[in-house]
């Protein structure tokens, strides 16, 4: 396959080569610091999700992504401890995906990608803590740990890998702002820098830099 990469194609061999490439370097510059067990999770998870069949549920209508609200009621209610980890894995990763790579869409839309990040999140600090209780989980209960403190900035490199050759309009701009605005995005705030865009909070006005 191949991949899109300053402009030019660039060959890999495969798409986790891809994902993996793509995000170890969009990791080194949003400074996220995490270590190779969790970077290498992340990898696996977007080529998983890559598939639909795995992102998407079968339902009456076709396939759909599950609420998160349904799916964190399905992870508390769980008939067994395994089966809530399950869940609370599940809730965090299509969280992380929806809003490293759809963050965009939601700009019409009642739910917001601060929405994806505050479930995301507090799902994967949910797992992490009662894995570290456990002597079978404490050996990976770091890795979501380091996903849920730094979800926010893990949202920022996955928009980053999906906007490698998008050229941004002015709804983009404005999108990007109220982003910034609802979960203080550092690579928001960077992107409107150098869209000649000076973003403030103060009357939520943009200016435009001379």
């Amino acid at each position: 396959m191949q991949s899109m990469s300053a402009g030019s194609l660039v060959a890999v061999s495969s798409l986790r080569v891809f994902f993996r490439d793509a995000f170890h370097a969009a990791s080194e510059h949003q400074r996220l610091g995490i270590d190779e067990q969790a970077e290498a999770y992340v990898v696996n998870l977007l080529t998983m999700f890559s598939r639909a069949d795995a992102l998407y549920e079968p339902t009456p209508e076709g396939l759909r992504i599950r609420p998160l609200a349904r799916m964190l009621a399905d992870a508390l209610e769980a008939p067994s401890e395994t089966a809530r980890h399950r869940g609370l894995q599940r809730l965090g990763d299509v969280s992380l995906f929806i809003a490293g790579f759809f963050a965009r869409s939601f700009a019409r839309k009642l739910i917001d990608v601060d929405y994806h990040i505050a479930m995301g999140g507090n799902a994967y600090g949910s797992l992490a803590d009662t894995m570290q209780r456990s002597s079978t989980g404490r050996c990976i209960a770091p890795i979501y740990a380091q996903l849920a403190q730094k979800f926010q900035r893990l949202v920022d490199a996955l928009n980053e890998i999906s906007e490698m050759s998008y050229q941004h309009s002015d709804a983009d701009i404005l999108r990007l702002y109220e982003i910034w605005m609802k979960t203080g995005s550092q690579r928001s705030h960077a992107l409107l820098r150098r869209l000649g865009v000076q973003p403030v909070k103060q009357g939520a006005a943009l200016r435009r830099e001379h």
